[in-house]
């Protein structure tokens, strides 16, 4: 019987050993979603935000102040997607849902990986 892979969270954080704490299942699938998802990766007006890997990430931020629309609900999907498929290849997007209240974008977003599915929120302030 095989054993879940364990592996660091990010951000990184301390668990009770005073060590950087890791994870496995869905807790782990979501940990590594969040931090495509969340890097800003290279747009026409910028670099991206790893100076090693300027091209890690998704440009997520690129949808912020956008209308609410069929439009930006579809390009977050695509941005979502392309993302995922080039840093995570073995992670399969199920659902990408776009809410927008007031100065936050919410990507509602849905994965899995293997036998492991998981949902999490991507926020973005503007």
């Amino acid at each position: 019987m095989s054993q879940q892979p364990r592996n660091l969270l990010v951000p990184f954080r301390r668990d009770r050993k005073r060590d950087f704490a890791a994870g496995t299942g869905a807790e782990l699938l979501a940990s590594k979603v969040r931090q495509v998802l969340l890097t800003e990766g290279p747009t026409p007006h910028s670099t991206g935000e790893l100076p090693w890997r300027t091209s890690f990430g998704a440009g997520l931020a690129r949808l912020r102040h956008q209308s609410n629309d069929a439009v930006l609900a579809e390009l977050a999907r695509v941005y979502v997607r392309d993302a995922l498929a080039r840093w995570l290849p073995g992670v399969q997007l199920v659902q990408v849902r776009v809410e927008q209240e007031a100065a936050t974008l919410t990507l509602r977003v849905r994965v899995r990986e293997y036998s492991t599915t998981t949902a999490l929120d991507v926020h973005f302030e503007e």
